[in-house]
């Protein structure tokens, strides 16, 4: 079941050469559940920082973040892809890291077999299920992590560029299948990129953050309807007000 997400006036402060950086500044935000955001701002603006601390990575200086009720244990209800296509296991079959998750939950061999198989079909790689990391292409390994991310059912599913190191047509194809994805599942997703175009095509709701310190600048709930249409001039026009309030001329 999806989950909303609570982030109430969180800052977060790490020391760097000797003196003390703040990298995210007082920023609240709630997710409903099932809703598609992304988190879009510069290089350097804390939106992976924000990311860790959704997961659990890294813990607010000051703040609160919750997922659902808040009686998950850490990590178990959130469901990761990144954008290193190091985050396969290589020594695990494509199907074999579909089931890792559910490997940790004790779920019996017969079960994981037949969910990995169901989530590998999802993403369209039920023939490379046997296939391993080194014999896919980028884009087919990010099938698999985003299979794995959903297999074992978290109630958040959380995303940092994951399609940044893909080639242009390649990232197009992903962004659809993405689309395809939730709106199958439902899952509550927060979605990390630089790219307008992508957070336009992709998000019920884009957070636009300011840089150094990251905190929120601005946000746009599109209502534009599914499948989007990146030439369509309602589209652009979203473009060209999120640019704006990024300061991209």
């Amino acid at each position: 079941m999806a989950e909303a997400i609570a982030i109430e006036h969180v800052s977060y402060r790490y020391q760097s050469a000797g003196r003390e950086v703040l990298a995210v500044d007082d920023v609240s935000l709630q997710v409903a559940p099932a809703e598609f955001v992304c988190v879009l701002g510069p290089s350097g603006c804390g939106k992976t920082t924000i990311m860790n601390m959704i997961v659990g990575f890294l813990h607010p200086t000051q703040g609160t973040i919750r997922i659902g009720d808040g009686s998950d244990d850490a990590g178990s209800n959130r469901g990761v892809v990144f954008q290193d296509f190091a985050q396969l296991f290589p020594w695990r079959t494509a199907r074999r890291n579909v089931e890792f998750g559910l490997e940790m939950r004790k779920i019996p061999t017969a079960e994981r077999r037949e969910t990995a198989m169901e989530f590998l079909r999802l993403v369209g790689l039920t023939k490379f299920a046997d296939a391993f990391p080194h014999e896919l292409s980028g884009g087919m390994q990010q099938r698999v992590a985003i299979a794995r991310a959903l297999a074992y059912n978290p109630g958040v599913l959380l995303m940092d560029e994951p399609f940044a190191a893909l080639d242009a047509m390649t990232r197009e194809e992903m962004q659809r299948l993405v689309t395809d994805i939730w709106q199958k599942t439902r899952k509550t997703v927060v979605y990390v990129t630089h790219n307008i175009s992508e957070a336009v095509y992709l998000a019920d709701r884009v957070i636009v953050l300011a840089a150094h310190p990251g905190k929120l600048k601005a946000e746009f709930r599109l209502t534009l309807p599914r499948p989007r249409d990146p030439l369509a001039p309602e589209f652009i026009e979203a473009q060209r007000e999120i640019s704006a309030a990024l300061g991209v001329h």
